[in-house]
């Protein structure tokens, strides 16, 4: 019984790869994982300095919290993992969460606030800036991560996923991607997993290079980031 179910899952995710045509082969994934170790090791050595002024601040303006803040996400094929960031909020910002969901801006499975109360001063900046995503170097290294791909949702966002949405979980999740780069917080849920999906059928390391490289574009002239 077990076992049949399985295959049947198993089945049904081989029919959306083939339907969404991955872009699975070797080759493509051999580069795309080189790419992810030498690009996230030289940016933990280089922005070490940064980081470490980060550190510094955040910890200045709230001594009692951690410097990092991880959080489970869901991955590749619904597999959880920790995802690191530099603490934007308050320490006990997720017990203030739920007075706050009724509050939210965006629309679909996520939740947005553009002036959310738990949010330090020095985390309004590293937001603004993306700077607090920079610790996902790390899960990158890791192998968690990718540097281009979906971005990875939450343990009760992907609870509430449909088998449409639930595409989204067939490839590694990334750091950034196509809404990262050309609209944020500018757009709904659907319209989100409408772009991630477009990434997951047209990827190629040329398409993550210039994601990556507008990337940086936006962190140093960042537009709707909170």
């Amino acid at each position: 019984m077990e076992a049949a179910r399985e295959r049947k899952v198993a089945e049904k995710k081989a029919q959306v790869r083939e339907e969404l045509h991955i872009n699975d082969s070797i080759f493509y994934l051999f580069s795309k994982r080189s790419l992810d170790i030498i690009a996230s090791l030289l940016g933990i050595i280089f922005l070490s300095p940064l980081f470490l002024v980060i550190a510094i601040l955040i910890k200045y303006e709230d001594r009692k919290g951690p410097i990092f803040f991880k959080q489970v996400r869901v991955g590749k094929d619904g597999k959880e993992f920790y995802m690191y960031k530099f603490r934007s909020m308050v320490s006990n910002a997720e017990e203030l969460l739920h007075d706050l969901l009724k509050q939210n801006e965006v629309s679909g499975h996520m939740f947005k606030m553009k002036d959310d109360p738990r949010v330090t001063r020095i985390g309004k900046f590293i937001r603004k800036t993306s700077i607090d995503e920079l610790p996902q170097l790390l899960n990158v290294l890791k192998g968690d991560m990718s540097l281009v791909g979906p971005r990875p949702p939450l343990t009760r966002e992907v609870a509430e996923y449909s088998s449409y949405h639930k595409q989204r979980l067939l490839v590694k999740p990334g750091c950034t991607g196509i809404w990262q780069v050309s609209a944020r917080n500018d757009v709904g849920f659907e319209e989100m997993v409408e772009m991630d999906i477009q990434y997951i059928k047209e990827r190629t390391i040329l398409k993550d290079t210039i994601l990556i490289i507008k990337t940086i574009g936006v962190m140093l002239k960042p537009k709707a980031a909170y």
